[in-house]
């Protein structure tokens, strides 16, 4: 397992991410996606919405950001959607008082002292207020991180919504949020979405949308952000019918991680043993990131409560009704929610590599073994030399594929400098203009994660391609 900072440094060196507003010294928890970051996010993106929505029964929606504030006042949001907060009153530092506990239990771990650990893990799982997340930091002397501290204030309630204002006034009358999750976006468009579409129970709808919550502590680089995209679905089935539903999901969302790459021993389920208020069963798929194990993406069985609560609350009927039984229903939903940062973050953790001296040309090799169909870049084309006809030849083909591929040009260093520039950002497939093909029209195609060459006509380039891509 190599460290995040070496996750972090390719990163930025290698135009994946970099840090927001970076020349006035940056801003905590955000982060601008770089020429190479943007193109993995959008290959995550497709891939997820070709899985959820090439198929009969999910549909898409593009929700707004900014949403009516009673719709957050339905969902529970206003009320209930807050962080415990705990601040240090030497270093003047904040923390999740939730985070604070977890982190030093795995010190306790890390030390050895699993017996110390489990106690308090025991009380944390049965906290039922912040006075108890206060009473478990003063009974073990848990200590700020920075200060080394114990001069505590109480924990309280800090809600993670942006409030801004709409309108020319900045009053009470004129509030409203940024929405911190897009999945009340697909609720209030179920009847609009189910009568346009004149789909049936069960069905889904799915969306890729931007969210923001003002989180206390931001960490581990794109792990936990202010600013975010999340990757949803929420599934609408007659009620009762959850836990076959709920197990269909879960089969279906590990399955493709383990689709697109990622290694089976780096995932795992991580069962909620406490619940959300809205929930009857949620269990997260987890990556080992350096850091540790964290949550990628949910399955939540939500119940009818969101479509419940908008119901009561709008006064609009959001019922299901089945035009052969007769049948009416609030239909209940499973949802997937995955972090497309965090998905980024984990393909990118999941893909680095690096190899002892290789005989191409006897340096280490740092290589990202990306799925073809993630790869930023999925074609690179090379001259051998700069000379002699082929920079003609090798340019020529790097237009025609670009046509159909995220295709690189590079004409500088050695050849296997080149490769290596490529090893490191993840492309597959590397295709040389050399001598034979002046002579006989060959190309040498080179994959990545072998790096094994193979000749084939130039003629043959685009559907080689193609070919490969389809596998």
């Amino acid at each position: 397992m190599f460290k995040l900072e070496t996750i972090i440094s390719l990163a930025k060196r290698r135009g994946f991410v970099f840090q927001s507003s970076e020349i006035y010294g940056g801003i905590n928890g955000c982060w601008d996606y770089g020429p190479l970051g943007c193109e993995l996010l959008q290959n995550l993106k497709q891939a997820w919405w070709k899985a959820m929505t090439y198929r009969d029964d999910i549909e898409g929606i593009d929700a707004s950001i900014l949403m009516h504030p009673k719709v957050w006042e339905a969902s529970g949001h206003l009320a209930a959607f807050s962080d415990p907060m705990i601040d240090n009153k030497t270093s003047k530092s904040r923390h999740r008082a939730d985070n604070l506990i977890e982190d030093y239990i795995d010190k306790m771990r890390k030390k050895k002292k699993d017996d110390v650990a489990a106690q308090i893990q025991q009380k944390l799982d049965s906290v039922a207020n912040n006075d108890d997340y206060f009473k478990i930091i003063t009974e073990y002397g848990i200590p700020d991180p920075i200060s080394g501290t114990t001069d505590w204030t109480e924990v309280r309630n800090f809600n993670l919504m942006f409030k801004t204002f709409i309108g020319p006034l900045d009053d009470a009358a004129s509030t409203i949020y940024l929405r911190p999750e897009s999945a009340q976006g697909i609720f209030v468009n179920f009847k609009n979405v189910m009568e346009s579409s004149r789909q049936k129970v069960p069905f889904g709808i799915a969306q890729i949308g931007k969210a923001f919550r003002n989180e206390i502590n931001t960490k581990n680089f794109l792990f936990r952000t202010r600013e975010f995209e999340q990757m949803e679905m929420q599934y609408f089935i007659k009620p009762h019918t959850e836990k076959e539903w709920f197990e269909y999901w879960q089969e279906q969302r590990f399955n493709w991680y383990v689709e697109y790459g990622m290694k089976r021993e780096k995932l795992r389920w991580h069962p909620h043993t406490k619940l959300a208020h809205y929930a009857n069963f949620a269990s997260d798929i987890e990556f080992e990131f350096p850091f540790g194990f964290g949550e990628i993406e949910g399955i939540h069985s939500r119940t009818d409560f969101d479509l419940t609560a908008h119901q009561g609350l709008s006064g609009k009927k959001l019922e299901y009704i089945d035009t052969v039984t007769k049948e009416r229903f609030v239909p209940y939903v499973i949802e997937t929610s995955g972090g497309v940062s965090r998905g980024v973050m984990a393909f990118l953790c999941n893909a680095y590599d690096e190899e002892d001296a290789v005989a191409e040309d006897g340096e280490k090799r740092v290589v990202l073994r990306f799925h073809p169909k993630l790869a930023p870049v999925q074609v690179a084309v090379f001259p051998l030399v700069n000379k002699d006809g082929m920079p003609e030849k090798a340019h020529a083909l790097y237009k025609d594929l670009q046509r159909n591929f995220k295709t690189q040009y590079d004409v500088s260093g050695a050849i296997g400098r080149r490769y290596r520039r490529q090893d490191e950002i993840g492309t597959p497939y590397c295709i040389t203009i050399d001598g034979d093909t002046l002579a006989n029209n060959t190309i040498t195609v080179r994959e990545r994660d072998s790096m094994k060459q193979e000749t084939i006509s130039l003629d043959n380039a685009q559907s080689y391609i193609f070919n490969k891509f389809a596998e």
